[in-house]
């Protein structure tokens, strides 16, 4: 066995075990805690493919953003779990659908693999080789030509999302004073300014 060899079965295997530890972990700071652990080994074998870009990507995005603010919010919030999962049979129906489309494309993609190999060795279009573009420009140029419009759909679909998010977190609570910039801009000499007649010796 390579050391190369080796390095696949170790990141697999903590990969796989830390996934399950994600789902199965009572605890939820725990289970923020295996994701970040899934995550650096899945970044370790992206390394092992070559794909260093991603691998970073994952890394920096995933782990130093997304997880650490999932752990942040978990802690923070001290969100009652427990009756959270008093309505887990109401959504049980919902949830087995959505796993049986996901089961039902999970089949479909591997079943088309196993049926015909050649879809996986015939790409789309010609990769360059290693010494003439690096797995940084090749997933560049790729991303930013063919799937550009993809792309730029996929940053309206997240832009959408921030703005939900933050229209449903978004409550107005009575007697907390807010920003209304049109009535500060309207604002005038006279309304701004109060000149008052102060008496000698005396305060105002």
């Amino acid at each position: 066995m390579t050391v190369a060899a080796a390095f696949f079965y170790l990141f697999s295997c903590v990969c796989v075990a830390s996934a399950f530890m994600v789902i199965a972990s009572r605890n939820p700071v725990h289970s923020v805690l295996f994701l970040i652990l899934a995550f650096v080994n899945a970044a370790g074998l992206f390394i092992l493919m070559g794909a260093e870009f991603l691998a970073m990507i994952l890394v920096v995005v995933y782990v130093g953003a997304v997880a650490v603010l999932f752990l942040f919010v978990v802690m923070m919030l001290d969100v009652d779990f427990a009756e959270l999962r008093q309505g887990f049979l109401q959504y049980l129906p919902v949830g087995a659908l959505v796993g049986v489309i996901f089961l039902i494309e999970l089949v479909l993609v591997v079943g088309s693999f196993v049926i015909d190999p050649a879809l996986v060795k015939t790409p789309i279009a010609a990769i360059p080789p290693a010494s003439e573009m690096s797995n940084t420009a090749a997933l560049g140029h790729v991303l930013y030509t063919r799937y550009l419009y993809f792309f730029q759909a996929s940053g309206l679909v997240l832009l959408v999302a921030m703005i939900g998010a933050i229209v449903l977190t978004l409550r107005h609570k009575p007697g907390v004073k807010r920003q209304d910039v049109a009535r500060q801009v309207a604002r005038t000499r006279d309304t701004a300014i109060e000149v008052r007649k102060v008496p000698f010796r005396e305060g105002v």
